[in-house]
């Protein structure tokens, strides 16, 4: 079993979603921009009056590449880790399932799938959109 993320007060809500089959992240009332990872304060702003909403969990490839040696052996190397633009503006690290590294383009639309772990954890993965 890979390493799994140990949820803290501050991100158990994203956890919480992942496990419902929701993307969230925190949004701040102030600025409008979208936290993530998650914070006590605004990025941008520094107002502490972050929200959390659901995102659409769809977006486009940002940058990408294939790990072929992993750091620790509990990964199944290759896999693909990604920064994928969610088309609400905000950047997330994740890594791309269903779909070989030859057939990645900068800008292909995704979407967001849960993959279950434990009881407690599910991790947001991105395939590549459907239609």
């Amino acid at each position: 079993m890979i390493p799994l993320p140990q949820p803290t007060p501050l991100s158990r809500p994203h956890w919480e979603g992942c496990r419902e089959g929701r993307l969230l992240v925190q949004r701040c009332e102030s600025c409008s921009r979208h936290v993530f990872i998650p914070r006590p304060v605004c990025t941008g702003c520094l107002s502490t009056e972050l929200r959390w909403v659901e995102s659409s969990g769809r977006g486009t490839l940002y940058s990408h590449t294939t790990v072929h040696r992993p750091q620790r052996p509990e990964f199944e190397a290759p896999y693909i880790v990604a920064i994928v633009e969610l088309e609400e503006g905000w950047h997330m690290l994740s890594n791309l399932v269903d779909v070989p590294a030859d057939e990645l383009a900068i800008g292909m639309p995704l979407e967001v799938c849960f993959r279950k772990m434990t009881e407690e954890i599910t991790l947001p993965l991105f395939r590549p959109a459907a239609g």
